[in-house]
């Protein structure tokens, strides 16, 4: 029986001896200054547009064309890069204080937006 024993533990050190030897899979590649800009630049813009939707205002005008805000989210995850950027580059043009009218108009982007992507479809509902 101890000899069973001894024969277990040495074949079960071999075999952790030589799994520890084989190399694990790793890739590794060399990130472009241009791509870790973009990434940057990315995250950005989605902190300029999430700001001006938590706004209650923008959040009220959602509710009431009956857009879910999750759908926002998900569709702002999903645009490109260059949309993203034109999008965070009108609410930044716009006045910092940010009237009834503003906030009008970047519910309409947002709905436009949607509306081109196939998520809601608010502008077919008026004749």
């Amino acid at each position: 029986m101890r000899q069973f024993l001894q024969k277990t533990i040495v074949y079960t050190l071999i075999a952790s001896l030589l799994s520890m030897a084989s190399p694990a899979l790793v890739q590794a590649e060399i990130i472009g200054t241009l791509s870790a800009i973009e990434a940057s630049q990315r995250d950005a813009n989605l902190a300029k547009i999430n700001d001006v939707l938590a706004r209650e205002e923008v959040r009220e005008k959602m509710r009431a064309y009956g857009v879910d805000e999750a759908q926002v989210e998900a569709r702002l995850a999903s645009l490109t890069d260059q949309e993203l950027s034109a999008l965070a580059r009108k609410m930044e043009n716009m006045p910092a204080a940010g009237g009834a009218l503003e906030v009008v108009g970047i519910v309409f982007i947002v709905l436009l937006i949607l509306e081109a992507v196939g998520v809601i479809d608010i502008f077919k509902k008026f004749p």
